[in-house]
């Protein structure tokens, strides 16, 4: 093995080894790079203290009426092509509109003030009803004692116990299954039956058991312990760890917290053992897909890209995070605004904050980019297109956007694609198309990938004081303002009505407060002032381009 390695490390390695780590943009799932770009004027809005409360409402409405109604567009030089469509703008918003977000900038104000109960009152007043659910659905209070089941319940209890007793499979799983379905809130119902199921060698069922009475008791500490030791005696490590971090960071005063935050210890460590084991065996496949590349293409290139990835991945994800960040600000370009990027790293700090891995150093960066689009990176680096700052109408709605893309890297989802990717990006990427196929691969996150990330996105703005349905608000902001063409984000992300009710049923069944906060007022003037910039960025390329075609 020792003469393999110094048979393809030369004496100039390091030249080649700082260009290879270029491979890892495949691996993760940035969007096509664009040209590295400059770095964004700073701009400033000004503002003038209000002499009279008509003055004050007044600006609010100009501030409001400006942040949706594009500015009238310059004549456009005259060109032998024909001029590309315009991307489709937001409606000017309508007066009851504008009366309905300034009764949100109000009830913020009390919401910040201290002055709860007025400010939820004003908040049930502008939101509308879900569409298909019931806000005023509550779950039942958690039974733990079989006598506190009615005469029906016990019935199915006992039962399943007989059943259990005889060895029989129907005798078991039917009086439970029946338990469960007719009395949620019996939470020994639910664990007695995934163990009943998982006995019968049907895991994923039971996982599924587990998992929909956590979501609907999220503080019953038995319930989660048993998902927890579930989930790990599938070897599913990363989502018990996160499982047992999130108990501990929600219900810090439980007096089983401590004992929940050393099960995510536990259950993390074993990830990473296993997974830098499978790394260490794709080692070898690396070494020899490299020298493969060698003899295809004559290029010392490819061996160093496969090695290079390989050490990474053994480094671990901040180390991954880190060094693709580096390549993604110089290829996608970022937006440098005090003000904006203030702004944006405060809800990502606060959304991290309980998200409880803190190995890892958080990092958030905005995109000067029109489409509504986000990604995650290995370690914590998320990346925004300014896009989406400009069509969320609240702090809440950016806030439901930012703690998805962040419950992937606390979920480890870009992590574990990246890893199993490895080989078969280190492969392909010397087959026609290889590239493609590997990014491709790269940005497959599964449906319960999704559906995690949905999930804790969720409880992580529950977590931090907004509104629950800011993720929900946001996709449905996007469905009025796309109707022919989706943004770029829901094209790798599943959206459209199904992802709505899985949404409003999370909320409804937790019993999660819609009517917190929103940050209507604050987020319209981030939203004018990116908007600002995206304006100044496209006049500068049309002027490039009339510029060029001049020569």
């Amino acid at each position: 093995m020792k003469r393999i390695w110094k048979s393809l490390l030369p004496a100039w390695k390091w030249v080649l080894l700082s260009a290879a780590t270029s491979i890892l943009i495949i691996l993760t799932q940035a969007p096509s790079p664009l040209l590295a770009q400059e770095p964004a004027a700073s701009t400033t809005i000004e503002t003038t203290k209000p002499n009279s409360e008509t003055t004050k409402v007044q600006k609010l409405r100009e501030v409001l009426q400006r942040s949706s109604t594009p500015e009238a567009p310059k004549p456009a030089p005259e060109v032998s092509e024909p001029k590309k469509p315009e991307s489709p703008q937001e409606p000017p918003l309508s007066p009851e509109e504008l009366t309905r977000r300034l009764k949100f900038i109000e009830a913020d104000k009390l919401y910040l003030a201290g002055q709860i109960p007025e400010a939820e009152k004003i908040y049930r007043e502008v939101k509308q009803p879900f569409g298909k659910t019931s806000d005023n659905q509550q779950r039942k209070a958690a039974i733990l004692d079989p006598t506190q089941l009615s005469p029906g319940g016990k019935v199915y209890w006992r039962e399943s116990e007989a059943g259990i007793a005889q060895k029989l499979q129907t005798k078991t799983l039917v009086p439970l299954q029946l338990l469960v379905e007719q009395y949620p809130e019996f939470i020994p119902g639910h664990i007695r039956y995934a163990e009943a199921l998982k006995q019968y060698d049907r895991t994923k069922e039971a996982l599924d058991i587990l998992e929909r009475a956590s979501s609907l008791y999220p503080d019953q500490a038995e319930l989660i312990k048993a998902r927890v030791t579930a989930l790990a005696g599938d070897k599913k490590w990363m989502e018990a760890s996160l499982a047992a971090r999130q108990f501990a960071i929600l219900n810090p005063k439980n007096p089983q917290a401590p004992e929940f935050t050393k099960l995510a210890e536990e259950n993390l460590n074993r990830y990473k053992s296993y997974t830098q084991g499978e790394i260490r065996g794709n080692v070898l496949g690396n070494i020899i897909t490299g020298a493969l590349g060698y003899a295809v293409t004559g290029s010392l290139l490819g061996p160093f890209s496969a090695l290079d990835s390989t050490i990474m991945l053994l480094q671990g994800e901040r180390a991954i995070g880190e060094s693709v960040a580096k390549q993604a600000k110089k290829q996608l370009g970022v937006i440098i605004d005090e003000d904006i990027l203030a702004y944006v790293n405060e809800i990502g700090q606060k959304l991290a904050k309980v998200g409880g891995r803190d190995e890892f150093k958080y990092e958030f960066f905005v995109i000067p980019e029109e489409s509504l689009n986000a990604f995650a990176l290995p370690g914590g680096k998320i990346f925004i297109n300014a896009g989406a700052i400009a069509k969320a109408n609240s702090e809440a709605e950016l806030a439901g956007l930012m703690g998805h893309e962040l419950s992937h890297v606390l979920l480890s989802h870009t992590f574990q694609l990246v890893s199993e990717g490895n080989l078969i990006s280190n492969v392909t990427q010397y087959l026609p198309l290889g590239g493609t196929i590997g990014q491709l691969f790269a940005l497959s996150y599964s449906r319960d990938m999704e559906r995690q990330a949905d999930n804790l996105g969720t409880r992580l703005i529950v977590a931090t004081g907004y509104a629950a349905d800011g993720l929900r608000n946001l996709m449905v902001t996007l469905e009025k303002q796309q109707k022919n063409a989706p943004p770029s984000w829901l094209s790798s992300h599943p959206g459209g009505n199904e992802r709505v009710s899985y949404l409003e049923n999370l909320i409804t069944r937790n019993s999660y407060n819609r009517y917190a906060y929103e940050g209507v007022e604050r987020h319209l003037e981030i939203k004018a002032r990116v908007k600002k910039l995206l304006e100044e960025k496209k006049a500068r390329e049309e002027k490039n381009s009339v510029f060029n075609e001049s020569k």
